[in-house]
């Protein structure tokens, strides 16, 4: 039995190399979460809250915002306007997601706790219990960070990963 597992062990070990799961953090390629963060963003929710003093507005209950083929689903999303010389631009800064988030783009999938999508900057910041389907193939940490416009991402915090060989062992 020890046989049989040295090599299924040893192209574990070598897939985490690649990767770079041995250490706290993981850099991937998501590749279905490149998004032109420059699309209008739709949100359709249950109800809607706005305070016009601080640029606020807060959608709860079925919260889903669109933008493109990106969908983030989650109990309460609040959104952050910008500003500009104390003015606010009407311009959408920050969408911040809580209650259980699920992000869709293409093949790929990642739920979490809360999560902060920074549309000028194009990223976004998952926290919490977060897990990132892509294919068969699952990744899971503590907090994900993918900026939009290269598709790159970085998994930190106790990162687990789970690769398909696609063997029938």
């Amino acid at each position: 039995m020890n046989i049989v597992l040295r090599p299924a062990l040893g192209l574990i070990f070598a897939a985490c190399l690649s990767t770079g799961l041995l250490a706290q953090g993981a850099s991937v390629a998501f590749g279905g979460l490149k998004h032109d963060a420059s699309q209008p963003v739709e949100i359709t929710a249950d109800e809607l809250t706005v305070d016009q003093q601080s640029g606020q507005a807060v959608f709860s209950g079925n919260v889903v915002a669109g933008q493109g083929e990106m969908r983030l689903s989650a109990a309460r999303v609040q959104v952050k306007y910008a500003t500009q010389n104390g003015q606010q631009t009407g311009d959408i800064d920050q969408i911040i997601a809580s209650g259980g988030v699920t992000l869709v783009n293409g093949g790929e999938a990642a739920e979490s706790r809360d999560a902060v999508y920074s549309v000028s900057a194009a990223e976004i910041v998952m926290t919490g219990d977060v897990i990132l389907t892509q294919g068969a193939n699952a990744l899971s940490g503590e907090k994900l960070t993918v900026d939009l416009e290269t598709g790159q991402g970085r998994m930190t915090g106790r990162v687990k990963t789970i690769f398909q060989t696609g063997g029938n062992n």
